[in-house]
Protein backbone atom coordinates (compact mmCIF):
# COMPACT_ATOMS: atom_id res chain seq x y z
CA UNK A 1 0.00 0.00 0.00
CA UNK A 2 1.33 3.31 -0.83
CA UNK A 3 1.85 6.36 1.45
CA UNK A 4 -0.85 7.88 -0.22
CA UNK A 5 -3.55 5.85 0.01
CA UNK A 6 -2.92 5.02 3.63
CA UNK A 7 -3.50 8.64 4.08
CA UNK A 8 -6.35 9.27 2.30
CA UNK A 9 -8.30 5.85 3.69
CA UNK A 10 -6.86 7.76 7.25
CA UNK A 11 -8.90 10.17 6.44
CA UNK A 12 -12.26 8.47 5.46
CA UNK A 13 -15.39 9.70 6.80
CA UNK A 14 -16.18 5.90 7.55
CA UNK A 15 -12.56 5.07 9.68
CA UNK A 16 -13.70 8.21 11.93
CA UNK A 17 -17.42 7.23 12.62
CA UNK A 18 -16.31 3.90 13.38
CA UNK A 19 -13.64 5.14 16.21
CA UNK A 20 -16.66 8.11 17.66
CA UNK A 21 -19.12 5.11 17.56
CA UNK A 22 -16.87 3.10 19.35
CA UNK A 23 -15.59 5.93 21.77
CA UNK A 24 -19.13 6.47 22.63
CA UNK A 25 -19.65 2.78 23.61
CA UNK A 26 -16.86 2.62 25.51
CA UNK A 27 -18.10 5.83 27.67
CA UNK A 28 -21.87 4.18 27.59
CA UNK A 29 -20.52 1.46 29.74
CA UNK A 30 -18.23 2.89 31.88
CA UNK A 31 -21.29 5.94 33.08
CA UNK A 32 -23.53 2.62 33.07
CA UNK A 33 -20.99 0.30 35.44
CA UNK A 34 -20.98 3.51 37.64
CA UNK A 35 -24.22 4.55 38.24
CA UNK A 36 -25.13 1.23 38.47
CA UNK A 37 -22.97 0.17 41.32
CA UNK A 38 -24.35 3.50 42.74
CA UNK A 39 -27.70 2.49 42.39
CA UNK A 40 -26.70 -1.20 43.98
CA UNK A 41 -24.92 -0.05 46.86
CA UNK A 42 -27.19 2.84 47.71
CA UNK A 43 -24.87 5.47 46.96
CA UNK A 44 -24.87 8.61 49.28
CA UNK A 45 -27.59 7.05 51.21
CA UNK A 46 -27.21 7.13 55.11
CA UNK A 47 -29.88 5.97 57.69
CA UNK A 48 -29.13 7.11 61.52
CA UNK A 49 -30.19 4.18 63.73
CA UNK A 50 -32.39 5.42 66.31
CA UNK A 51 -32.07 4.64 69.98
CA UNK A 52 -33.74 1.32 70.67
CA UNK A 53 -32.59 0.62 74.15
CA UNK A 54 -35.69 0.27 76.78
CA UNK A 55 -37.88 -0.14 73.64
CA UNK A 56 -40.32 -2.66 73.56
CA UNK A 57 -39.43 -4.98 70.10
CA UNK A 58 -42.39 -4.84 68.33
CA UNK A 59 -42.35 -0.93 68.92
CA UNK A 60 -38.56 -1.54 67.67
CA UNK A 61 -39.41 -3.24 64.63
CA UNK A 62 -42.07 -1.24 63.20
CA UNK A 63 -39.79 1.67 63.49
CA UNK A 64 -36.59 0.24 61.54
CA UNK A 65 -38.97 -1.03 59.12
CA UNK A 66 -40.43 2.30 58.49
CA UNK A 67 -36.90 3.58 58.02
CA UNK A 68 -35.79 0.48 55.76
CA UNK A 69 -33.84 -1.56 58.30
CA UNK A 70 -34.25 -4.49 59.94
CA UNK A 71 -34.03 -5.82 63.53
CA UNK A 72 -32.67 -9.67 64.35
CA UNK A 73 -32.68 -10.86 68.09
CA UNK A 74 -29.08 -12.55 68.95
CA UNK A 75 -29.12 -13.02 73.06
CA UNK A 76 -31.54 -12.52 76.33
CA UNK A 77 -30.34 -10.92 79.28
CA UNK A 78 -32.31 -10.03 82.45
CA UNK A 79 -32.95 -7.01 84.59
CA UNK A 80 -35.45 -7.09 87.46
CA UNK A 81 -36.71 -3.91 87.22
CA UNK A 82 -37.24 -3.97 83.36
CA UNK A 83 -40.54 -5.63 81.59
CA UNK A 84 -39.99 -8.44 78.97
CA UNK A 85 -39.01 -8.37 75.52
CA UNK A 86 -37.02 -4.80 76.36
CA UNK A 87 -34.17 -3.63 74.50
CA UNK A 88 -30.97 -4.23 76.66
CA UNK A 89 -28.26 -3.63 73.99
CA UNK A 90 -27.94 -2.96 70.16
CA UNK A 91 -25.45 -2.58 67.29
CA UNK A 92 -24.91 -0.89 65.58
CA UNK A 93 -24.75 2.07 67.91
CA UNK A 94 -27.44 4.65 67.74
CA UNK A 95 -27.05 7.73 65.94
CA UNK A 96 -24.66 5.10 63.05
CA UNK A 97 -25.36 5.65 59.48
CA UNK A 98 -26.03 2.78 57.86
CA UNK A 99 -27.96 1.76 54.10
CA UNK A 100 -31.02 0.33 53.43
CA UNK A 101 -31.67 -3.18 54.59
CA UNK A 102 -29.05 -3.10 56.67
CA UNK A 103 -29.81 -5.41 59.91
CA UNK A 104 -29.33 -4.45 63.67
CA UNK A 105 -28.91 -6.84 65.92
CA UNK A 106 -30.11 -6.23 69.85
CA UNK A 107 -29.83 -8.19 72.88
CA UNK A 108 -33.73 -7.98 74.60
CA UNK A 109 -34.89 -8.33 78.13
CA UNK A 110 -35.72 -12.29 79.24
CA UNK A 111 -39.27 -12.99 81.10
CA UNK A 112 -37.07 -15.29 83.85
CA UNK A 113 -34.45 -14.67 86.13
CA UNK A 114 -31.61 -16.77 84.79
CA UNK A 115 -30.79 -20.15 86.72
CA UNK A 116 -27.22 -21.91 87.98
CA UNK A 117 -26.99 -25.20 88.35
CA UNK A 118 -25.62 -25.89 92.24
CA UNK A 119 -22.39 -26.79 92.50
CA UNK A 120 -21.75 -30.31 94.47
CA UNK A 121 -20.58 -28.69 97.76
CA UNK A 122 -22.96 -30.53 100.11
CA UNK A 123 -20.64 -32.58 102.68
CA UNK A 124 -18.19 -32.15 100.39
CA UNK A 125 -15.96 -28.79 101.26
CA UNK A 126 -15.66 -26.57 104.19
CA UNK A 127 -17.48 -23.28 104.16
CA UNK A 128 -14.65 -20.99 103.11
CA UNK A 129 -14.43 -23.14 100.04
CA UNK A 130 -18.49 -23.57 99.64
CA UNK A 131 -18.62 -19.39 99.87
CA UNK A 132 -16.00 -18.72 97.22
CA UNK A 133 -17.30 -21.14 94.92
CA UNK A 134 -20.64 -20.18 95.24
CA UNK A 135 -19.75 -16.44 94.59
CA UNK A 136 -17.73 -17.00 91.51
CA UNK A 137 -20.07 -18.64 89.74
CA UNK A 138 -22.66 -15.79 90.45
CA UNK A 139 -25.25 -16.61 93.24
CA UNK A 140 -26.10 -14.87 96.30
CA UNK A 141 -25.30 -15.19 99.58
CA UNK A 142 -26.82 -14.85 103.22
CA UNK A 143 -25.54 -15.12 106.57
CA UNK A 144 -24.37 -18.65 107.34
CA UNK A 145 -26.37 -21.13 109.85
CA UNK A 146 -24.38 -22.66 112.01
CA UNK A 147 -25.59 -26.02 113.15
CA UNK A 148 -24.20 -28.56 115.84
CA UNK A 149 -21.19 -30.45 113.45
CA UNK A 150 -17.79 -30.53 112.49
CA UNK A 151 -16.51 -27.02 112.81
CA UNK A 152 -16.61 -24.70 109.42
CA UNK A 153 -17.68 -27.99 107.79
CA UNK A 154 -20.49 -27.62 105.04
CA UNK A 155 -23.78 -29.94 105.60
CA UNK A 156 -26.74 -28.26 103.39
CA UNK A 157 -28.07 -25.68 101.85
CA UNK A 158 -31.17 -23.21 102.00
CA UNK A 159 -33.53 -22.01 99.15
CA UNK A 160 -36.23 -20.10 101.03
CA UNK A 161 -36.24 -22.46 103.69
CA UNK A 162 -36.23 -25.09 101.91
CA UNK A 163 -33.07 -27.94 101.41
CA UNK A 164 -31.77 -28.04 97.84
CA UNK A 165 -29.25 -30.30 96.62
CA UNK A 166 -26.31 -30.56 93.99
CA UNK A 167 -27.55 -30.50 90.19
CA UNK A 168 -30.26 -28.33 90.81
CA UNK A 169 -30.77 -25.24 89.21
CA UNK A 170 -31.55 -22.33 91.31
CA UNK A 171 -32.46 -18.89 90.37
CA UNK A 172 -29.50 -15.87 90.65
CA UNK A 173 -32.25 -13.48 92.34
CA UNK A 174 -32.41 -16.23 95.01
CA UNK A 175 -30.20 -16.11 98.34
CA UNK A 176 -28.45 -19.39 99.67
CA UNK A 177 -28.15 -20.01 103.24
CA UNK A 178 -25.03 -21.61 103.91
CA UNK A 179 -25.70 -24.63 106.91
CA UNK A 180 -22.24 -25.29 108.79
CA UNK A 181 -20.68 -26.99 111.63
CA UNK A 182 -20.01 -25.16 115.11
CA UNK A 183 -18.00 -27.26 116.33
CA UNK A 184 -20.42 -29.16 118.59
CA UNK A 185 -21.43 -32.61 119.12
CA UNK A 186 -25.35 -32.73 118.73
CA UNK A 187 -26.56 -35.24 121.46
CA UNK A 188 -28.12 -37.01 118.38
CA UNK A 189 -24.38 -37.67 117.55
CA UNK A 190 -23.23 -39.47 121.37
CA UNK A 191 -22.30 -42.79 121.41
CA UNK A 192 -23.38 -45.56 123.92
CA UNK A 193 -21.09 -48.29 124.81
CA UNK A 194 -22.94 -51.85 125.33
CA UNK A 195 -21.11 -54.60 127.61
CA UNK A 196 -20.44 -57.34 124.83
CA UNK A 197 -22.62 -60.34 125.66
CA UNK A 198 -20.26 -63.60 126.89
CA UNK A 199 -21.87 -66.81 125.58
CA UNK A 200 -22.85 -69.38 127.44
CA UNK A 201 -20.52 -72.11 127.03
CA UNK A 202 -22.42 -74.59 129.13
CA UNK A 203 -25.61 -74.47 126.57
CA UNK A 204 -23.25 -74.53 123.52
CA UNK A 205 -20.69 -77.36 124.76
CA UNK A 206 -23.53 -79.41 126.76
CA UNK A 207 -20.40 -79.84 129.46
CA UNK A 208 -21.38 -80.63 132.81
CA UNK A 209 -19.42 -79.45 135.43
CA UNK A 210 -17.49 -81.90 137.17
CA UNK A 211 -16.44 -79.68 140.30
CA UNK A 212 -18.81 -80.17 143.98
CA UNK A 213 -19.92 -77.34 146.19
CA UNK A 214 -18.10 -78.34 149.57
CA UNK A 215 -19.61 -76.42 152.41
CA UNK A 216 -17.90 -75.43 155.78
CA UNK A 217 -19.48 -76.62 159.42
CA UNK A 218 -22.61 -75.28 160.25
CA UNK A 219 -21.89 -72.95 163.58
CA UNK A 220 -21.88 -74.62 166.80
CA UNK A 221 -21.32 -77.65 165.12
CA UNK A 222 -17.60 -79.87 166.62
CA UNK A 223 -15.41 -79.28 163.18
CA UNK A 224 -14.61 -83.27 164.04
CA UNK A 225 -18.23 -84.52 164.43
CA UNK A 226 -17.77 -86.38 160.85
CA UNK A 227 -14.45 -88.09 161.80
CA UNK A 228 -15.89 -89.53 165.03
CA UNK A 229 -18.81 -91.01 162.65
CA UNK A 230 -16.20 -92.49 160.82
CA UNK A 231 -14.37 -94.15 162.84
Amino acid sequence: MKSSEFVSKFKSWYLWKNLIAMAVVVVLLCLGAKFGLDIYTHHGEAIAIPNLKHMQLADAKHILSNLGLEVQVVDTGYKKTLPPDCILEQSPAPGERVKSGHVIYVTINSPHSPTITLPDIIDNCSLREAMAKLTAMGFKLGTPQYIPGEKDWVYGILVKGRHVVAGEKISVESTLIVQVGNGMRSADDSVNYVDPEIPDTKEDNNDVDEFQVVTGPEAGEPANKHNHSDQ
